[in-house]
């Protein structure tokens, strides 16, 4: 069965985009309850950008913390609650952030529509009814969250994505400008997250001429914003990385990704590591998995004098671990992707174990 995926509506792109987010919005100010709900990171509080937000008295916006912990679907449902019961149903979710808010936007405009628990929908196609109109404006580039049809959540027992086609943003705004303030580190972090991306789409069973396209693209402006002599934090590269990050979403939503992002998922439920983070601590010791695109990574963190820490599992225990093992051995999609159809005769609990002792 080919994949029939749906993709963003609409997208506007380029520098100083965001002036135009008013506009779209008062398109739908007539929809469901007459309200906007902004779901903001909380690092724009008190920033420029907070003033620079189209909102107006009927309007809520909320800031939210990620630094601490990524979505969970306790986080979900306790701000669709509170939202439903004061105002009723928003005519548009807005997103404002990098990844983990472009989640949580994506995941509660679902939960408006669908009953019950967050944790009832964590996995494929299980979302019943359409959510409400939402719209992903990134401030961080990278995670490819602005055209993933998943919205990755931590709920009690796993690690799981709301996944089908109504979690893709209806819009999305992509202006450069926004992404500017990144600190050094993350615009490392999360632009690896793409590179990572399009390296694990690109070698696995479901690499196709279709994702390929899409990952070719992405790893040349990858490779231009990070290895060139004109590479680093520059408005050109920003441009870049923009385009970089939705063209690496596309390829892993028509192909898979694979060993780095099932090890991160562990280090993300068990310790809360924040996901771009986590896959670089991974993908640093994949080589025996992606020789070509470790040696490169390494080559990268060299040039822009990343200090990505070693021997994180000596102060791990062996519960952790163990813990961190089974959350990776059950993504079965990303090890078939990876390893073949009969990935389980040849990994298991104890081997992904001795993947963790190696970071």
């Amino acid at each position: 069965m080919h994949k029939n995926f749906k993709g963003i509506e609409k997208t506007v792109y380029g520098r100083g985009a965001f002036n135009q987010l008013g506009d779209i919005l008062n398109e739908r100010r007539n929809d469901n309850g007459k309200f906007m709900l902004f779901v903001v990171d909380a690092y724009f509080k008190g920033k420029e950008l907070e003033k620079r937000i189209p909102s107006k008295s009927e309007d809520i916006v909320k800031f939210i913390n990620v630094d601490s912990h990524e979505p969970t679907t306790e986080q979900i449902d306790t701000l669709r609650d509170s939202v439903k019961s004061s105002k009723g149903i928003p005519s548009v979710v807005i997103g404002i952030g990098g990844g983990s808010v472009m989640d949580i936007a994506k995941a509660v405009s679902l939960m408006f529509t669908n009953e019950g628990s967050s944790t009832l929908y964590q996995g494929l196609n299980l979302i019943k009814k359409p959510g409400i109109y939402h719209i992903g404006v990134p401030t961080v580039s990278g995670t490819g969250a602005e055209v993933s049809m998943t919205a990755v959540l931590t709920g009690p027992e796993k690690k799981l994505g709301l996944k089908c086609e109504w979690t893709v943003f209806n819009q999305v705004v992509l202006d450069p400008e926004l992404i500017a303030s990144v600190p050094r580190n993350w615009w490392f972090y999360a632009g690896m997250d793409t590179y990572i991306h399009c390296i694990e789409s690109e070698n696995g069973l479901l690499n196709n001429a279709y994702s390929h396209a899409y990952a070719e693209q992405a790893l040349k402006l990858c490779r231009e914003i990070y290895l060139d002599d004109k590479s680093g934090q520059t408005p050109e590269n920003d441009d870049k990385l923009m385009v970089a990050s939705l063209m690496g979403g596309l390829s892993l939503t028509y192909s898979e990704v694979g060993v780095c992002h099932a090890i991160s998922y562990g280090l993300s439920k068990i310790l809360g590591t924040r996901h771009c983070y986590a896959n670089c601590i991974a993908f640093n010791h994949l080589q025996d998995y992606y020789p070509e695109g470790v040696k490169e990574f390494k080559t990268m963190i060299a040039k822009h004098k990343i200090d990505l820490p070693q021997h994180l599992s000596k102060e791990w225990s062996d519960e952790q671990i163990t813990a961190m093992a089974k959350v990776a051995y059950n993504l079965p999609h990303m090890w078939a992707h990876a390893i073949g159809p009969d990935w389980k005769e040849k990994i298991t609990v104890e081997s992904i174990s001795a993947l963790y002792k190696r970071l």
